[in-house]
């Protein structure tokens, strides 16, 4: 991350942003022309390596995704339920091979059998009939199951905009202190997996003196599995946007930005109805309700990149620069984006908001589990008997939500993967004993994170699996720091020999290789990876035994 390219990308500020940019320059091909380029280095007085190492860097504006005009997902559920196989044979009848690319997660995992085409997305079809709803351009309705047990803080129906709008008039007639506070009370932490308070950071970004600060949201939902996000960003936008702009009142943002993934198309399309719905209403832009506190939203379309989930690299990403991790110290909250004050949250942390505010902060810290508060969301996959979105109190029984609100499986499942790829490898035998809180995973050596679900049915090799996680981390690295960068290729290696019979696995070896993965690694996707790997050589020690040698 250069701070001067910081400096240089935000003297556009928001509106004209060269990320963005470079997107709407790959529209047409799948990928920005050396010209688009050009012009961009000269705008933004970026050099060429800047520019040309950020496009290469992303799965929808590399070259090599010139000419794709098809895509198969290969996420993680959609692989287990073994439904791409046949996707991509029947896609290799209506489009030439270099026609045809890989996305990771279309937020389908409910029905699997996911494709991307011209930016809508398509799922849960037979294979014959692919083709024709293809070129019919008119995906079946979005459908999955809905349900909540105890409060629901995001799945209730908010009703008319007018009416819900009336929290952000009662937030903006109390003192940003006073809000903070409320916050504080209900210890609403961050869902999107590390658990942090919100108010910590708020409160942090407002105590920073700056001519500008920024609220981003992160919603790059990159967990194969996970679509809790994709369900409120379609299906209660106002809730996020609300909560933003409230965030941006308590800690002095007058800018809102949202990240959103191109694997989801609708989503993006959604949130810039809602945006421009507030704008026309007076509820976003200036001088909102008259209060005289401006805040502002732009939406950005991402180009696929798992590792812009991590909100260092987000950040670097929104300024057009190569989405690499950055080294904190300095935080977000003092210097984020464009070099500015920033607070990061998912879509599910922001969405709590506007409950807090209108029912109280010890309200929500009544609910669930202290210190746990509140509700979680949690998505689950094709694999349950009713997969969808499913809102519990923390410190619900986990084995309530598989066996009762899900209905259990409708084939032998042997693990649970919860909480994307880097959570914890959960087996079907230990479902009993957690709770929906992050205190109970990481006590039982698990990870809650995102809390999305994907199942692995009893005749999916293990093995097979966790070269699957190996491989998937290798390809997103940002390749910054080299314990990520190195380890996950020779990981892959290691277990793809294995896996073919031609290698045993040195477990020492291995053990090595986790730990210099966990410790070494700057952010996460390195760090975590070791998580659901050592889950599996604990817990399916006895089918993994031929591939390993102690």
């Amino acid at each position: 991350m250069s701070k001067n390219l910081s400096s240089l990308s935000g003297r556009k500020g928001m509106k004209y942003n060269l990320f963005e940019e470079l997107g709407i320059s790959a529209q047409e091909n799948g990928s920005p022309s050396e010209e688009e380029m050009e012009r961009l280095c000269q705008e933004f007085l970026f050099g060429k390596a800047a520019v040309y190492g950020a496009a290469s860097f992303y799965d929808f504006l590399k070259k090599e995704n010139a000419g794709k005009k098809v895509y198969w997902c290969n996420g993680s559920a959609c692989m287990t339920a073994g439904t791409q196989d046949a996707v991509k044979g029947e896609l290799s009848k209506h489009f030439k091979e270099e026609e045809i690319g890989e996305i990771c997660c279309l937020g389908r995992c409910y029905e699997n059998g996911a494709v991307q085409y011209r930016d809508k997305n398509f799922s849960g079809l037979k294979t014959d009939q692919l083709g024709s709803s293809l070129k019919s351009e008119k995906p079946k309705p979005d459908s999955y199951h809905v349900e909540h047990r105890g409060t629901p803080v995001l799945t209730a129906d908010y009703g008319d905009i007018e009416s819900y709008y009336q929290i952000l008039k009662k937030a903006l007639q109390s003192s940003p202190k006073e809000l903070l506070e409320e916050l504080k009370i209900s210890n609403l932490r961050g869902r999107g997996g590390a658990g942090f308070p919100i108010a910590f950071k708020l409160e942090a970004c407002k105590n920073v003196t700056s001519d500008q600060k920024f609220i981003v949201c992160n919603a790059d939902e990159g967990d194969p599995g996970a679509y809790s996000d994709r369900y409120i960003m379609e299906e209660r936008p106002h809730s996020l946007l609300m909560g933003m702009i409230i965030s941006g009142y308590i800690s002095g943002a007058d800018w809102g930005v949202l990240y959103i993934r191109a694997e989801y198309p609708d989503s993006v399309r959604i949130i810039k109805e809602a945006i421009r719905d507030l704008e026309n209403r007076g509820y976003c832009g200036t001088n909102i309700m008259g209060s005289g506190f401006n805040f502002y939203f732009k939406a950005v379309k991402a180009q696929g990149s798992y590792v812009c989930g991590e909100e260092t690299a987000l950040l670097s990403s929104l300024e057009g620069q190569r989405p690499e991790v950055r080294i904190r110290p300095p935080y977000p909250t003092e210097k984020g984006l464009f070099n500015k004050p920033t607070v990061v949250n998912n879509v599910e942390t922001q969405a709590a908001i506007p409950f807090i505010v209108q029912n109280g902060g010890q309200v929500y810290a009544s609910i669930g589990r202290h210190p746990s508060t509140g509700t979680k969301l949690l998505s689950v996959d094709g694999f349950f008997n009713r997969p969808g979105v499913y809102e519990l109190d923390m410190g619900a029984p986990l084995k309530e939500l598989v066996y009762e609100m899900a209905g259990g499986f409708r084939k032998p499942v042997k693990a649970l993967h919860i909480g994307g790829p880097l959570g914890g490898l959960v087996p079907t035998s230990a479902i009993d004993d957690l709770t929906i809180d992050f205190e109970s995973f990481h006590k039982n050596g698990f990870l809650l994170g995102h809390a999305s679900i994907v199942c692995i049915p009893e005749d999916y090799p293990i093995i097979d699996y966790i070269k699957h996680l190996f491989e998937f981390t290798s390809h997103e690295s940002c390749g910054k720091c080299f314990p990520c960068r190195l380890g996950a290729k020779r990981g892959a290696e290691m277990l793809e020999k294995a896996s073919a019979g031609e290698y045993v696995v040195d477990r020492e070896l291995m053990d090595d290789l986790l730990e210099t993965l966990e410790t070494g690694s700057l952010c996460a996707l390195g760090g975590g990876l070791p998580l659901p790997v050592r889950n599996a050589l604990q817990h399916f020690e006895e089918e993994l035994s031929p591939y390993f040698k102690s």
